[in-house]
C-alpha cells in the first residue's frame, strides 16, 4: 500500500493507475478505456456518465455497502472513515475486481479532515459529483441516565459531519453548476422513540437541514435516506447496555441487510441532472 501527498491510499502498480486516475502516458476513452485512465471493464455505466462519489463511514455497514454497490455500477469511490486499514481491504477488494477506488483517512468531526477529503479528491479528478453523509453513531439511553458526552458524539457526528460535508463539498458544486448531496438519515427522522430521544433530534436536523438546502438550490440535487433496521455495527457500541441490547435483539430479528439502502442511494444518483430524488424510507416490511 503506497500514499499520495495529501494521504490518499492507493495500491501500487496499474491498480493503482486505474484508482487514482493517472497514467504513464496518455490518457484514452473509448471502449477499452475509461476516463481514469486506466483499462476498462464492462460496467453498467457509460464512461460518460461514471461519477465521482465520496462516501463518508464508508469502513462497515450502510457505507461499505454503497461504496459497493456504486463501484460495480461503474462510478469511481472515494471511501472516507477513521479505520483506515478496514478501508484499505475494501479498496483493495474492489481493485481485484476491476472496479475504481480509492480511499482516505477521515474524521467528521473535524471540519479540516473533512475538507481535506474533499479537496484532495478535487485535486485529483478535478470534480466532486456525489457526497454521500452517511457517517453516524447511535448509543441509545434514557435522556435521565444524563450520558451527556453521548449526546454531544451523536451530535458531532450525526449532525455537524454532515454540516462540514455540505460546506466542504458546495463550493465547487456551485461553481460547476452540477452535484448532487446524499444524507443518509433514519427512519428516526420521523418517529420519536424512548432512549432514542437525542437520535432522533440529530436525525429531525439532518431531514430539515437537507430540506432546506434543496429549497436553496437549482443546480445541486439533494437527497435524503432514511433507513430503518438495518444490519450494521451501529448499535455495537456506547449507550446503555440492556437497551442496546434490546435493540440489538430487534435488529436480529427484522433489519434488512446493508446492501438494501445501498441499491436505494444507486437509484437516487442514477437519475438524470434534472430529477432530484427528495427522499426515500426504506425498511423492513415489518417494521412498524
Amino acid at each position: 500500500m503506497c500514499r499520495t501527498q495529501d494521504g490518499t491510499a492507493f495500491l501500487p502498480g496499474r491498480r493503482a493507475r486505474r484508482i487514482l486516475g493517472r497514467t504513464e502516458g496518455p490518457v484514452r476513452t473509448g471502449p477499452d478505456h475509461d476516463s481514469f485512465g486506466g483499462t476498462h471493464v464492462s460496467t453498467a455505466v457509460p464512461s460518460t456518465e461514471r461519477k465521482v462519489v465520496l462516501i463518508t463511514g464508508a469502513s462497515s455497514g450502510i457505507g461499505e455497502a454503497t461504496a459497493r454497490h456504486l463501484a460495480a455500477a461503474g462510478h469511481h469511490v472515494v471511501l472516507g472513515a477513521r479505520r483506515t486499514g478496514r478501508l484499505a481491504s475494501i479498496v483493495e477488494e474492489l481493485s481485484a475486481a476491476g472496479h475504481s477506488a480509492e480511499h482516505t483517512d477521515l474524521d467528521v468531526t473535524d471540519p479540516g479532515s473533512v475538507h481535506a477529503f474533499v479537496g484532495g479528491a478535487l485535486r485529483r479528478h478535478g470534480r466532486v459529483d456525489v457526497l454521500v453523509n452517511n457517517a453516524g453513531v447511535m448509543p441509545l439511553s434514557p435522556l435521565a441516565a444524563l450520558r451527556v458526552d453521548e449526546w454531544n458524539q451523536m451530535i458531532d457526528v450525526n449532525l455537524r459531519g454532515v454540516l462540514h460535508g455540505i460546506a466542504a463539498v458546495l463550493p465547487s458544486m456551485r461553481d460547476r453548476g452540477s452535484g448532487h448531496i446524499v444524507a443518509v438519515a433514519s427512519t428516526a427522522a420521523h418517529r420519536v422513540d424512548p432512549t432514542a430521544a437525542v437520535y432522533c433530534a440529530t436525525k429531525y436536523a439532518v431531514r430539515a437541514l437537507a430540506e432546506g438546502l434543496r429549497q436553496e438550490s437549482t443546480d445541486v440535487r439533494v437527497t435524503v435516506v432514511s433507513p430503518g433496521f438495518t444490519r450494521s455495527e451501529l448499535m455495537d457500541r456506547g449507550g446503555d447496555a440492556e437497551v442496546q441490547q434490546a435493540a440489538r435483539a430487534v435488529a436480529e430479528r427484522i433489519a434488512i441487510p446493508a446492501s438494501a439502502v445501498a441499491e436505494a442511494i444507486g437509484y437516487a444518483v442514477a437519475q438524470p441532472a434534472g430529477v432530484d430524488v427528495n427522499e426515500i424510507v426504506v425498511r423492513p416490511t415489518v417494521q412498524g
